[in-house]
Order: C-alpha cells, then sequence, then structure tokens
C-alpha cells in the first residue's frame, strides 16, 4: 500500500483486501482494527473497513495495473497479515487471498505458507516459511557481516561458542555513553542475555536485530518483538523481510509456528489484541517502509559494529529512523528503557540486580 495517494485507490485496495481476508461471517475486530491502522500509517487516510462494497481480484487487478510487481506484493502481504491472525484459518479464506495473489500476478510463498496453516500443516508451512524468508535469504548475504565477525547461518540456530565475536559484544561496555554500542551493551547487561558467541547467546546474525531494537526504541517484551520484527521486515527492500512478521505473529499471537530453535511459542496473552497493539504495529510498519526508502538496506546486513561508536541519534539519522508516530505512543509502545517494555522475567531480573 506504499505511495498510495489517490483516495479512491486507497478505497479500492481497501475494499479487495477486506473481500479477501473477511469469514464467511465478516472481519473480526482485530482484522477491522489492524487494517485501518496500517491504511492510516501508510495512507493517512481512515478507513472503516466493515461493511465495505466487495471488491473482486479481477476488479483490484485493473485498479492496480500501473503499480510493479513489488508493490501489488505488498499488497497481498497485507492480505497474508490478515489471514494469519484468524485462528482458526477458514479454509476459504486461504484460498481467496490466493486467488487475489494470481490476478495480482504475485507468486507468493507467503499465500502458500497461509494456506498451510488454513489445512492444519504447521509443520510443512514452517518450513516453507524457513525456506523463503530466512534459509535462502541468508544464503545471499554478500559479504557484508564478515568484517563484523559475524558467521552467517541459519538465524535461528546458535553457531555455538565464539569467543572472538563475544569479545567484540564485551568491548561495547567501554564506549561512551550515549553510543549505539554502548546502549546495545547496556540492553544485555540490563536484562541478563547472554552475549552473541557465548554459550547460549543468540547468533551473530539474529542478534542485529537488537541493534534495531535500540534505534527504532522497542522493548523486549513480546510486543515489543512484534514491532521490531514489523519493522526490520519492512526496512528490508525485498518483500521476503515479511517473513520475520509472519514468524513471530505464529509465535506470540496464533501459535501456528511451535519452536524456532531459539525463540519459543508463547500464546499466553493476545499481544496484537491488546488495546493500541494496531497502532503500534502498523507505526513499525510504516517506520521501516521509510527507511526502505531512503536507506534501501536489509537492516540484518548492516554492519552495526563499523557504526557502534556513532551516537545514537547520529545512526538514526543515518538509517533514516523516524521517531514513532503520535498514535504508536498513545497506544503504549514504551521505549526500550522502560519497565513496560520488558517481560516479567526481565523485571525481575533488573530488580535482583539493582545496583549491581
Amino acid at each position: 500500500m506504499a505511495d498510495i495517494v489517490d483516495p479512491i485507490e486507497v478505497m479500492c485496495v481497501a475494499r479487495g483486501l477486506a473481500t479477501a481476508v473477511a469469514p464467511d461471517d465478516g472481519l473480526t475486530e482485530m482484522q477491522g482494527l489492524l487494517l485501518n491502522a496500517i491504511t492510516r500509517a501508510l495512507t493517512d487516510t481512515d478507513v472503516d473497513y466493515h461493511d465495505l462494497e466487495p471488491f473482486g481480484p479481477e476488479e483490484l487487478a485493473a485498479a492496480l495495473e500501473g503499480h510493479d510487481l513489488a508493490y501489488r506484493q505488498r499488497i497481498v502481504h497485507h492480505m497474508v497479515l490478515g489471514e494469519l491472525v484468524l485462528k482458526p484459518l477458514p479454509t476459504e479464506v486461504a484460498h481467496r487471498v490466493a486467488q487475489y495473489a494470481h490476478a495480482l500476478g504475485v507468486d507468493d510463498h507467503f499465500v502458500r505458507v497461509a494456506r498451510r496453516y488454513a489445512q492444519g500443516a504447521y509443520g510443512m508451512a514452517w518450513k516453507d516459511l524457513r525456506r523463503s524468508g530466512f534459509v535462502d535469504h541468508v544464503k545471499e548475504v554478500d559479504g557484508a557481516l564478515i568484517g563484523a565477525g559475524i558467521q552467517v547461518t541459519d538465524p535461528f540456530v546458535s553457531p555455538g561458542p565464539d569467543r572472538a565475536l563475544e569479545e567484540r559484544w564485551i568491548a561495547f561496555r567501554e564506549l561512551p555513553e550515549g553510543t549505539l554500542g554502548r546502549a546495545v551493551a547496556t540492553m544485555y547487561d540490563g536484562r541478563g542475555f547472554g552475549l552473541p558467541g557465548s554459550p547460549g547467546g543468540a547468533s551473530g546474525y539474529l542478534a542485529q536485530h537488537d541493534f534495531s531494537h535500540v534505534l527504532a526504541d522497542y522493548g523486549t517484551n513480546m510486543k515489543g518483538e512484534l514491532e521490531v520484527f514489523a519493522f526490520v521486515g519492512r526496512a528490508d527492500p525485498d518483500p521476503k523481510g515479511f517473513a520475520w512478521l509472519a514468524t513471530l505473529i505464529g509465535l506470540f499471537e496464533t501459535g501456528y509456528v511451535a519452536d524456532t530453535g531459539f525463540f519459543t511459542r508463547d500464546v499466553s496473552e493476545r499481544n496484537l489484541q491488546a488495546p493500541g497493539m494496531q497502532h503500534r504495529l502498523a507505526d513499525a510498519i510504516a517506520r521501516g517502509k521509510r527507511v526502505a526508502e531512503h536507506y534501501g538496506t536489509d537492516l540484518f546486513e548492516v554492519d552495526f559494529h563499523s557504526m557502534a561508536h556513532l551516537p545514537v541519534e547520529e545512526a538514526r539519522d543515518r538509517l533514516c529512523i523516524r521517531p514513532k508516530s503520535d498514535a504508536a505512543v498513545e497506544g503504549g509502545s514504551p521505549g526500550l528503557f522502560d519497565r513496560d517494555g520488558m517481560t516479567v522475567s526481565q523485571q525481575q531480573y533488573v530488580d535482583e540486580h539493582a545496583g549491581s
């Protein structure tokens, strides 16, 4: 839905989205709130997604024929997002979204992932998700991270202890206050996280997203992880970055993804249904879109180690990361170092180590 300025086209897309993802008894409240928030964040247009006139696949394809494939693929991803929040996911919804994707000329793995969810084939869906969004993409990394000492492998599997990498992260503690490296080290130490390269620590590749926690100012609880991966995924110029958000929703909202090897499924809270969460997620997508348009590099391929000495604000400017929107802040989006942005166990760690 990027760069739509024509209000007629906005409504065509909205009607197409609503028609594609609505169950037989109509859009759920969650779907309506989320699609409305995304439309507002990306087009500054307020659309009530309930009771819209139907708009079929061929009609939407005709309305969007002037747009390139990447644009149409993003529209399909919004459809997939609209269906992924459904549990159970009706087979008729998955089939209908596939029809829209076909009409728009989009052959997209994420449409197939959703269809597997609808069929109950969760294991196959996870394999497809890994193949289309992570494993293949990691293989394409061009060596930009070699200088940072990062071994590029399966992002969800720790390659094991790496003392040299751990030392690089330990060195961040010596950087001045207010720098990117010092801030990410403070986050790790303050929450008791194992450093990359240490036993049990995240892979150096997955730890790339922790710099985005600092730069985009998102918490490290489940809601914060949803925000940061919505941001990071949309900041990727390649649409396959959507895999990050699709995976996190499966882990922390619907339970479609059981275990990634590092993150573990937890659906004890319905995070996307929390008040204001739709605005937080939509703003993360909009902020990521701006980074993709102005910086144009997958944030998992950025050598943040070479930027660690920069003041956080300077690093934000370099990547074109704008502040959170008023809607996201009013929706309750806490900062990285706010207590509300931590899990209960992280809060307990802070309390137990206060003053140490």
